[in-house]
């Protein structure tokens, strides 16, 4: 029980086969309370409530800060305290770079860069008060080489400026007991990608993973155990690649 009696708010959580859920059920079976934040509240109480009973779900735009701070204080009110925060939620758009507009460039920005200012600031002065907390970052081997599979330069550009974010969080909220890392996962089969690859192209991808497999939601998500776990109690300002190996560097 690396998590028992703590409590982790994920963001984006609510999608059958994403990181986002993978995660919150690994944590629950750690013993951490769970809150799923995403755009729906209904969807976000049925993924709450598919973990088991006690865990709890709301709506919350992470686009927006105003709705970052009423998620973020509804959750205090029923629980108390919040010892962990992942900051998973994420869009992606495969175009190339003269293909995007300035509609897309913001979008995919507010979605996967804005969201960890946003959540962050609304849950710090909670952690900063208890002198301890926990956050950690979606990233993507995309920001790290360049450009992935089903993103375009400004995912790129975003996941890069989460890694710029979150070590200068880290830096920053070092003294104030709080952590604050990333993870950056190369192809995982989610819902983002359902449908899209066929045989030939994850053979294809195969050939340039090491581990020879495509990765999966739990494969990120014990990233984020290990992260929000003491295991990692001396670890901040980190990447954790979960590539198979795809992106050594």
């Amino acid at each position: 029980m690396l998590l028992q009696d703590r409590v982790a708010v994920i963001s984006g959580a609510a999608s059958p086969r994403g990181i986002g859920l993978a995660t919150a059920r690994l944590f629950a079976t750690h013993g951490a309370r769970v809150v799923i934040l995403d755009l729906q509240e209904a969807a976000a109480k049925d993924a709450a409530a598919s973990i088991g009973p006690n865990h709890l779900g709301f709506a919350c735009d992470v686009t927006s800060p105003e709705a970052c701070r009423d998620a973020i204080g509804r959750t205090l009110a029923e629980t108390g305290r919040i010892d962990i925060l992942v900051n998973n939620a994420g869009v992606t758009q495969p175009v190339k770079f003269q293909e995007i507009t300035p509609a897309d460039w913001q979008r995919i920005i507010a979605v996967n860069l804005d969201d960890v200012l946003n959540l962050s600031q609304a849950v710090v002065p909670h952690m900063r008060q208890r002198k301890s907390g926990s956050i950690a970052c979606m990233s993507s081997v995309s920001a790290q080489r360049g450009g992935g599979i089903f993103g375009g330069p400004h995912y790129s550009a975003a996941k890069a400026g989460v890694l710029g974010l979150a070590k200068a969080m880290a830096r920053e909220l070092g003294a104030d007991g709080i952590r604050v890392n990333s993870v950056c996962p190369g192809l995982i089969q989610t819902d983002i990608t359902g449908g899209k690859l066929t045989p030939e192209m994850k053979l294809d991808i195969r050939k340039g993973i090491p581990l020879d497999r495509l990765g999966e939601a739990n494969d990120v998500a014990g990233a984020f155990l290990f992260l929000a776990s003491d295991l990692s109690s001396y670890i901040t300002g980190a990447e954790i690649d979960v590539n198979g190996g795809m992106h050594i560097h």
